[in-house]
C-alpha cells in the first residue's frame, strides 16, 4: 500500500511541478514586458543593440509566444487532470518540461541583464530538454488520440520549432556580442548558411514525420525574417524562397496523408 501511495504522489508532484514550471515562465515573460528587468524590454535590447543581426525575425513574428504559451498551459492543465494520471505517454515527459520551463526563466534573466554568452546556454538547456520530450514522445511517428494531439503533441512540437529558431538567433547574437569577425566570411553569407542549416532540420522532420506544426514555425519565421531583410534582396529572397520549399514539402506531406 505504501508503495503504491508513494508512486501515486511521485505522480501527482510531477504534474504538479511541470504546471507551476509553466506558469511561473509564462509571468516572467509577462513581467519582462511589463517591467524590464534591467530597463529594457527582450525586444527593445533585440532592436537597440542587435540591429544589425540579419536572421533576427521581424518584431510581429515574436507574438508567436502568445500562441506557445497558450498550448503549453493547456498541456499544463490537461495532465494534471485525474483521468490523465496514469498516462504512460505522459509519464515520459517526466520533469523535463519543468527544467526547460526553469531554463527560460533563467534565459530572461541572462538576456535582460546583457549576459549574452551565458544566454546561449540557457537557450541550450531549453532546447535539450525539448528535443528530448520530442524523441520520446514520438511526436510526428506515434499515433495518438484527437485530444493527446491538440493537447500535448502540438503545443511541445510549436514551442520545439520556435526554440530551434530561437537558438540560431541566439547564437548570431552571442558571437556579435564578442565582435567575431566570421573568420571573413561576410555576416549575409553565415546568414544564408544558418537558413539553409534551419530549413535543413525541418524539412528532415517533416520527411521523416507527420509533424505539420514544426515546420509551419519555421516557415513562421523565416517569412518573417524576409519581411525584416526586404532591403537585403538576397537575404529576403533566401529566407522567403526556404519558407516556400518547406510549404510545398508540407503539402506534399499532407497530400500523401490524404
Amino acid at each position: 500500500m505504501n508503495s503504491n501511495s508513494g508512486r501515486f504522489d511521485s505522480k501527482i508532484l510531477n504534474q504538479w511541478v511541470n504546471f507551476i514550471a509553466i506558469l511561473a515562465a509564462f509571468l516572467l515573460n509577462i513581467l519582462a514586458n511589463i517591467a524590464p528587468l534591467n530597463g529594457l524590454t527582450i525586444g527593445e535590447i533585440s532592436n537597440t543593440f542587435f540591429k544589425e543581426v540579419q536572421i533576427i525575425p521581424a518584431n510581429y513574428a515574436f507574438a508567436i509566444w502568445g500562441i506557445i504559451y497558450f498550448g503549453l498551459i493547456s498541456l499544463g492543465f490537461y495532465q494534471l487532470l485525474p483521468a490523465q494520471r496514469e498516462n504512460p505517454m505522459l509519464h515520459k515527459l517526466g520533469y523535463l518540461l519543468a527544467i526547460a520551463s526553469f531554463a527560460q526563466i533563467i534565459w530572461i534573466f541572462l538576456f535582460q541583464y546583457r549576459l549574452f554568452p551565458l544566454s546561449l546556454l540557457a537557450m541550450v538547456m531549453i532546447l535539450i530538454p525539448l528535443i528530448a520530450i520530442y524523441m520520446r514522445l514520438g511526436i510526428g511517428l506515434e499515433r495518438v488520440s484527437r485530444k493527446e494531439l491538440w493537447f500535448v503533441h502540438i503545443p511541445l512540437s510549436i514551442y520545439l520549432g520556435w526554440i530551434s529558431v530561437a537558438t540560431i538567433v541566439n547564437v548570431a547574437i552571442a558571437l556579435y556580442s564578442i565582435n567575431w569577425n566570421g573568420w571573413g566570411i561576410s555576416p549575409q553569407v553565415w546568414t544564408a548558411i544558418m537558413l539553409i542549416a534551419g530549413a535543413g532540420i525541418a524539412a528532415t522532420i517533416t520527411a521523416k514525420r507527420a509533424d505539420i506544426a514544426y515546420p509551419l514555425v519555421i516557415m513562421w519565421a523565416f517569412v518573417a525574417i524576409a519581411v525584416r531583410q526586404a532591403n537585403q534582396l538576397p537575404l529576403a529572397a533566401t529566407a522567403g524562397g526556404l519558407a516556400i520549399a518547406l510549404g510545398l514539402l508540407v503539402l506534399i506531406r499532407l497530400l500523401r496523408r490524404a
